[in-house]
């Protein structure tokens, strides 16, 4: 059975935009505090994320929780809202 969270892609990259925008960082800009926790991933491949075009590995979403300060509550009410 496939759930409605598993049909929409574009949850993880939202959440991202939304959050590096609010802090005022460019691709650039998240990509090196990335880079500062050991997780290379490029701005092209960030603009990805964010389109919807790339997956994000378990351990990058980790980084990008930290760097961008996103609550797992907030992932939780995400996830739970699009099924």
């Amino acid at each position: 059975v496939e759930t409605s969270y598993q049909r929409r892609n574009d949850l993880i990259g939202n959440l991202v935009k939304k959050h590096r925008e609010e802090k005022h960082y460019t691709k650039a800009d998240l990509s090196h505090k990335l880079e500062l926790l050991g997780i290379e991933l490029d701005r092209f491949e960030l603009y990805k994320i964010e389109t919807a075009k790339k997956s994000v590995k378990d351990f990058e979403l980790i980084g990008l929780c930290i760097v961008l300060d996103i609550d797992f509550e907030e992932l939780k009410k995400l996830v739970e809202d699009a099924s």
